[in-house]
């Protein structure tokens, strides 16, 4: 069978209300789309399976103070303290960066690719992750990465719907938001995780920060090792010490140098559909970006492509073009004009 004929079965059965056979369908399509290599689409499939006979099995009971209408409600909640819910396309060949970052990335995946192996000698399995420098630099990337490599579902959190002004609601906020990982077996992604995870020696939240970060050390204690936590930062000095401890890798992302450039760029043009119109000034346009993020760099890459392509006869869409060195050297200018201000 045909992907679409799997499709048109979950459209009968499931207009028929024939639920065993909507399940055993989608069982199936789970399946062929794994044998496919269509692995992300396998996973939201699996994921939206199991919340919905979960959701099932709660709303089954009736009684008002039960646990199980706790855990509906709790569901509820949880779609405001989700940004995201992802799966990734990413692998390490997307990602530039220094070599012992990229490195102790792939240990870190390995640790999970081998958990079995770790189980058998009772070896602890990392999860746990802080990723910090400046912004632009791979942080947010890494964590795709990670998911990608992985095949993991990944939760990234809503900080502004996580922290409230209500006297211990970002405690009982984050402690969902672990449950969930935890029942799935997926990664959360926080970004800025300064603005939870502040020292504790600052008075002026009233306490309520060092409750908190109590609140994060405990849920880091018993997060499950198959579930993971990806933290990032831009101010890695403002984050507790005892937090900082808790992960077990923290891996510093800089600013590119110049063969992290030239990579970068190469990574950038791989397709082959556009190259520079003078390869001769390559190494000039490295020197301009020097002191640009990877996403700076590349973000006035592809606009020069863009540009350029205007620049273009519009009688045809051509294959390939030239990308207007002058044209690319101006939007590194402004960029870095931008950033000053």
């Amino acid at each position: 069978m045909s992907q679409f004929d799997y499709i048109k079965d979950i459209a009968k059965y499931g207009l028929e209300n024939d639920q065993e056979r909507l399940l055993a369908v989608l069982n199936e399509l789970i399946d062929h789309s794994k044998k496919t290599r269509k692995l992300n689409f396998a996973i939201q499939l699996q994921s939206i399976l199991k919340d919905s006979i979960r959701n099932q099995q709660i709303s089954t009971f009736s009684k008002v103070d039960s646990t199980h209408f706790f855990t509906t409600q709790e569901d509820k909640d949880l779609d405001g303290l989700i940004l995201e819910k992802l799966t990734s396309d990413y692998s390490f060949e997307n990602i530039v960066s220094d070599e012992f970052v990229k490195h102790e990335l792939q240990y870190f995946v390995q640790e999970h690719s081998h958990s079995d192996l770790l189980k058998r000698f009772d070896l602890p399995i990392a999860n746990k992750i802080l990723l910090h420098g400046p912004s632009g630099c791979g942080k947010t990337l890494a964590s795709y990465v990670i998911a990608g490599e992985l095949q993991k579902i990944m939760i990234v959190v809503n900080l502004g719907a996580i922290v409230s002004s209500k006297l211990g609601e970002t405690s009982k906020n984050l402690a969902k938001i672990f449950r969930k990982a935890a029942s799935e077996d997926c990664i959360i992604f926080i970004d800025e995780f300064d603005s939870i995870g502040k020292v504790r020696d600052y008075n002026q939240d009233h306490g309520e920060m060092k409750r908190v970060v109590n609140t994060i050390l405990q849920l880091f204690d018993y997060l499950p090792q198959s579930s993971m936590v990806i933290a990032a930062t831009n101010q890695v000095e403002m984050i507790d010490e005892a937090l900082l401890r808790r992960f077990d890798f923290n891996l510093k992302f800089d600013l590119p140098n110049a063969n992290q450039i030239k990579e970068l760029i190469d990574l950038t043009l791989s397709k082959g559909h556009f190259k520079l119109d003078d390869k001769r000034k390559l190494n000039s346009m490295v020197k301009d970006c020097e002191g640009l993020s990877y996403y700076s760099i590349q973000k006035t890459l592809i606009s020069a492509i863009k540009r350029s392509l205007f620049e273009m006869t519009k009688d045809s869409i051509p294959m390939s073009a030239s990308i207007n060195i002058d044209i690319w050297k101006k939007l590194i200018i402004n960029e870095k004009k931008a950033l000053i201000k």
